[in-house]
């Protein structure tokens, strides 16, 4: 068996022709195939989804009437497009209108799977607060504060005047030739990013009655929105940004081995 990640742009990449290339060259190499789109956010509060493709090779399945077909390891045809239907959250209609339309050498097979439930883990849970981190001084704040739209600076003012502490993120983006620098607070952090330049690079922001604070992103707090809580940190802090932006969520994946690849691998021993 093997499983791939890929940004979800992979679907819509080339109008969907980068999906479809690759998958037929992995069913050209022997390979029954699944994917599906699961989002960190389900584990972690960190806003990253990722589609996965999931697949069998045919030395391992047999002579099993394995493609879209009615037994105990695959789904029949109008069962296979039912079961895809099942979870918009894990199989977009893109997704599925593209599996749909792709013939494959060997075939498309559907796990049994359902969106997880919604971890309740808040951003600030996962955050260090007290004074003893990277805070920024008073220019690079107001920089910042005055780099926001009037929208978010007036989110930022009412938060201030509702007077409890809230934890969220800034990204630094382009907008119409300007330097923005746009605030989350809704408890999750954007897709983390590998530090290539400051607008890849999360910041933290924290308001409060009578005073508002700033700093970028640690590797801990990074390794967190990973599910990677106490991982050792190695190297420069470049280095282990560039490591977590990179990687995928450990919780994400130990649900995928769960619910797909061991339920996948017990049926191979049966039917084969």
């Amino acid at each position: 068996m093997l499983l791939l990640e890929n940004v979800v742009g992979l679907l819509s990449s080339k109008e969907g022709k980068d999906f479809e290339k690759l998958v037929q060259l992995l069913a050209q190499s022997g390979y029954w195939l699944d994917a599906f789109r699961l989002d960190a956010r389900y584990f972690v509060p960190q806003s990253r989804p990722r589609i996965f493709i999931v697949g069998v090779h045919e030395s391992v399945v047999g002579n099993c009437p394995y493609p879209r077909s009615n037994d105990d390891f695959c789904l029949g045809m109008d069962d296979w497009d039912s079961r895809m239907r099942t979870s918009s959250e894990l199989r977009p209609k893109r997704l599925v209108d593209l599996m749909t339309k792709i013939n494959l050498p060997t075939g498309w097979f559907c796990s049994d799977i359902l969106a997880p439930k919604i971890s309740k883990v808040s951003l600030a849970d996962l955050i260090d607060l007290d004074d003893s981190q990277l805070w920024w001084g008073v220019d690079q704040v107001y920089k910042h504060y005055h780099m926001m739209s009037d929208i978010h600076r007036e989110h930022v003012d009412e938060l201030q005047r509702l007077g409890e502490l809230v934890v969220g993120t800034i990204y630094r983006r382009k907008r119409h030739g300007k330097t923005r620098a746009e605030t989350r607070f809704d408890g999750t952090a954007g897709c983390l990013r590998t530090p290539k330049g400051g607008s890849a690079r999360q910041i933290v922001i924290v308001v409060e009655k009578n005073r508002l604070r700033m700093r970028w992103m640690s590797p801990r707090e990074y390794s967190r929105l990973q599910g990677a809580d106490e991982f050792p940190l190695v190297g420069g802090v470049n280095q282990q940004l560039f490591g977590f932006g990179d990687a995928v969520c450990v919780p994400a994946i130990r649900w995928i081995a769960e619910n797909v690849l061991n339920p996948l691998s017990d049926n191979i021993a049966k039917v084969c």
